[in-house]
């Protein structure tokens, strides 16, 4: 299994950019690229997926053990020439103190050579400190090349390989140099999702084209083969699943510009436990699909789209009928916004599909950001959950739910994060759970299963038979 860590020194050095150009230059010379993205993210994946044409996965050390994160890497790299992991942030950064769970723990633990990206804009001599520091900070760490990023021109590359040349021993891969062509929109959640732009393929195709003619890719190949062999991860068994999953069950996705926030994980996991995966088009659909078991709403950027999502109220309307007739909903952040009463951003306020009795109002800082940790209130309707079970899980976002009433039901505590208001998330009401916190289906909480066991439940039941009228 060829593959590499790309990293950097710090955040906001062009590592995303440069991943995405080397997943694309690589798989246009025909080699299957299989990537994957440190920590909790979603945005960089959808670009990291388009580029190679395969789904990009997600290894996580606050969300995933060590053996989970091998096994997960194992199992989709069986097929891939080579595997191509992008870190979040610096090499060396991350939550505790003793790194354990960096960019450089995972670069141990999948014994993967690291590519340092290094941001060298007005660097000269000085670069040469840096390397030698990162090399020395943790001598167990193979920094196997650096792709040097946002060069003035040819003249400040030739001063900064004779600095690194004259004192480091770490080959340069590539010298990228300074060009708007380059740039992928920033916006607060990160780079612009690549499910919002039609030009997002040709884009990046033009980053590959950019990227790959300044970068040695037959020297970073023969650095991905160098890597070990891994040992096979030692799973502790997960309990046998009771679902019928031969029975299929019909699941809506809403997935188009406003809604893409979505683990490729945990969609496997949901096909796994009998769903039928069904996407539809809160833009431009006028109502949902056909006998539906079930939806997922997931995240995304419904306040971009805000006016097109209030003048589709024929979908809006068809969501509302839906949720009181008593169907299974699960509903993460964007998706929760949605299902508000109205959205306001920048001094504009729109009618949303007013299930949940709130108002969703934009912030220009983060509301909630990070790892989150929920206890669960025995609320939650889905099958298997038990009153006090911790949950771990992230949340990112901007905005916060107003004017809701005290007496909502919430199906978590709280114990690290922000969720709805600091204390609660996970509003109950009928058949739908909708949530700040974004889960993911892993060993520790595989929700998609549980809440496939619950729409089977639900739909043996009959739906106004199972329906609960809590908020």
């Amino acid at each position: 299994m060829s593959r590499l860590l790309i990293s950097a020194a710090h955040k906001s050095s062009g590592k995303t950019t440069v991943s995405i150009g080397l997943c694309s230059a690589l798989t246009s010379r025909g080699l299957a690229v299989q990537p994957y993205k440190k920590g909790p993210d979603f945005i960089d994946p959808m670009w990291l997926t388009a580029a190679t044409g395969r789904d990009c996965r997600n290894l996580d050390f606050y969300l995933m053990g060590r053996d989970e994160m091998v096994e997960t890497y194992q199992r989709h790299a069986t097929d891939a020439d080579l595997c191509l992991i992008e870190g979040n942030k610096g090499l060396y950064d991350g939550l505790d103190l003793d790194g354990s769970n960096s960019n450089a723990a995972l670069a141990k633990l999948l014994h993967a050579p690291v590519v340092l990206v290094i941001d060298a804009r007005g660097m000269t001599r000085g670069i040469a400190p840096l390397i030698l520091g990162y090399q020395a900070f943790d001598p167990d760490i193979r920094i196997a090349g650096v792709i040097l990023n946002n060069l003035g021109g040819a003249r400040h590359e030739g001063k900064l390989r004779a600095v690194i040349e004259h004192y480091t021993e770490v080959p340069v891969l590539g010298a990228v140099h300074h060009d708007p062509r380059l740039q992928i929109t920033e916006r607060h959640l990160g780079l612009m999702p690549s499910n919002e732009t039609g030009e997002a393929l040709e884009h990046i195709r033009l980053i590959g084209s950019i990227v790959g003619s300044q970068v040695d890719l037959d020297s970073l190949l023969r650095i991905a083969r160098s890597a070990p062999a891994l040992g096979r991860p030692v799973m502790n068994k997960a309990a046998p699943s009771r679902i019928n999953a031969n029975a299929k069950l019909r699941i809506g996705l809403a997935r188009d510009q406003a809604f893409g926030f979505y683990y490729a994980d945990d969609l496997d996991a949901m096909r796994a436990a009998g769903a039928e995966i069904v996407p539809f088009d809160t833009l431009n659909d006028r109502e949902l699909p056909l006998a539906l078991d079930g939806l997922f709403i997931g995240g995304g950027f419904p306040e971009l789209f805000m006016a097109q999502l209030e003048s589709n109220a024929t979908m809006r309307g068809s969501i509302r009928s839906a949720i009181e007739a008593g169907m299974p909903v699960y509903a993460e952040c964007g998706g929760l916004m949605y299902l508000a009463r109205s959205l306001s951003w920048r001094n504009e306020t729109r009618q949303m599909a007013g299930i949940i009795p709130g108002d969703v109002v934009m912030h220009g800082k983060p509301v909630g950001r990070g790892y989150v940790k929920v206890r669960c209130t025995g609320k939650n309707p889905w099958p298997g959950e038990q009153v006090g079970t911790e949950l771990l899980a992230h949340e990112f976002h901007y905005s916060s739910l107003e004017n809701v009433p005290h007496d909502l039901t919430y199906a978590f505590d709280v114990v690290r994060g922000y969720g709805i208001d600091g204390k609660h998330d996970g509003i109950v009401y009928k058949n739908l759970l909708a949530c700040y916190t974004h889960f993911r289906s892993l060993q520790g909480y595989n929700w998609a299963e549980r809440f496939m066991a619950f729409v089977r439940e639900v739909r043996e039941k009959g739906m106004d038979e199972g329906k609960s009228d809590t908020c």
